[in-house]
């Protein structure tokens, strides 16, 4: 057999411990599949002293990162300790320069940082793999990259967080608010400490423009992607969407668009409503799914865990597979100088039905006032509800279902209701996904 791929692992989270036990625990089958043994050489982290779980002893320790990456005795090297800038970035920088090829479940750097090392890895003729990076142990850029790479893909769209997942499904499964449910899932591990990254949609967000590069050929652009969260939802609101027939998820949406006869990028990460019917309206608890359509293959489901040591490892390691078999590859599926720049897409142009909660004072008049910043906008709607008080000062929700039309109306809407004294919170919009 052939000479073993030499790895080095910086970062000893429960990921790293994980990548640890899965190739030692697999390490024959591993080997078969690979062509040549895998094996790990050398690691590093910041607390050399805290217990994993597995034995470290047999592997030399380097407390630099960057002294790491230039070890002789290094092929590869695996990045697990995360955010976009810092330490991380500098290894993945000094790996790639010294000849040695990457893999990373860092999204954030990917996202933000993604060109500059592709490039890198291109010059440098070396792997740069990040599969780990999004949905977790699901192969989707695996999917996007080869599986389906002989497709024009017209939208790729998913649930991309677990937090927000868990805490949503949880919400519909058990009618309570939103910080009851996000203080469990903090609790049973689900959420960090600090949930901002997740609850705000950042999170998905990086995935997303990830995504979206390798499925329409385009540069990465996180700072166009549109986002906003989940922590303004309340039980009501889930009540509502279920009245209707529908579920709330956390939805990344990414599309080419021509609506001007230029193609631009069309980014969001927005709460949705997800009609019963749809694959999606069924990916409970921490669970992610991406779906992508394809102008031949029609819809493809991925969908799997998210995130875990044992899933995110399984997606370093068959990064790691690929690495020893040989297989480099472009990392967004085309050279860098290939990548488009395509502009970002506006949404007012963009046609739905819209779910819009406004949070009101109980008071004669109100209901009226709304109506007719809609009539006056041009946005038609279907369905309205009023219920009884939302709060302790006697506010009233009132929510609404629009028929189909264009965004900007709905946008109109809202700035004529601007300022008024009426509303004790800005309103709240969301998305009908559509089949």
């Amino acid at each position: 057999m052939a000479e073993p791929l030499r790895i080095a692992l910086a970062g000893l989270g429960t990921v790293g411990a994980g990548v640890i036990r899965l190739i030692e625990t697999n390490a024959a089958l591993i080997a078969r599949r690979a062509g040549r043994p895998i094996v790990i050489t050398t690691i590093s982290a910041r607390d050399r002293s805290k217990k994993r779980g597995v034995d470290l002893s047999p592997y030399a320790w380097e407390d630099d990162m960057i002294v790491l990456a230039e070890r002789p005795d290094v092929d590869v090297v695996v990045e697990l300790v995360g955010g976009s800038d810092g330490p991380a970035l500098a290894c993945a920088r000094t790996t790639i320069e010294s000849g040695k090829a990457f893999v990373t479940a860092n999204k954030a750097m990917i996202a933000h940082h993604g060109l500059e090392l592709a490039a890198k890895a291109e010059a440098a003729k070396v792997a740069l793999k990040f599969e780990a990076a999004v949905a977790g142990g699901i192969p989707v850029i695996k999917g996007l990259r080869e599986g389906a790479a002989a497709n024009a893909f017209e939208r790729v769209y998913g649930i991309l967080n677990g937090t927000c997942n868990f805490i949503l499904s949880t919400m519909e499964d058990t009618g309570r608010d939103f910080a009851d449910v996000l203080s469990e899932a903090q609790v049973r591990g689900y959420a960090e400490a600090d949930p901002t990254f997740d609850i705000e949609g950042t999170d998905a967000a990086h995935k997303l423009s990830i995504l979206a590069a390798i499925a329409f050929g385009a540069q990465v652009d996180f700072a166009s992607v549109d986002t906003s969260g989940i922590a303004r939802l309340r039980a009501a609101d889930i009540a509502q969407a279920d009245s209707l027939g529908y579920v709330i998820r956390l939805i990344g949406v990414a599309e080419p668009d021509w609506a001007d006869g230029q193609c631009r990028l069309f980014q969001r990460v927005q709460p949705h409503l997800v009609p019963f019917d749809h694959p999606l309206a069924h990916v409970d608890g921490a669970t992610n799914a991406v779906v992508a359509e394809g102008n031949f293959s029609g819809r493809l489901l991925f969908q799997g865990a998210g995130a875990g040591d044992g899933p995110t490892a399984s997606a370093v390691v068959a990064d790691l597979i690929d690495i020893a078999r040989g297989e480099i590859g472009a990392p967004f599926s085309v050279p860098v100088a290939e990548l488009e720049a395509l502009p970002p897409a506006p949404s007012g142009h963009r046609r739905g039905r819209a779910y819009i909660r406004f949070i009101v004072a109980d008071r004669p008049g109100v209901l009226a006032e709304i109506t007719a910043a809609m009539r006056d906008a041009g946005v038609s709607i279907e369905s309205l509800i009023q219920k009884g008080r939302a709060g302790q000062d006697g506010e009233v929700l009132v929510a609404m279902v629009t028929h189909e039309g264009p965004e900007s109306a709905v946008t109109e809407a809202l700035r004529l209701l601007d300022g008024s004294p009426s509303l004790a919170q800005p309103p709240l919009v969301m998305q009908l996904l559509g089949n």
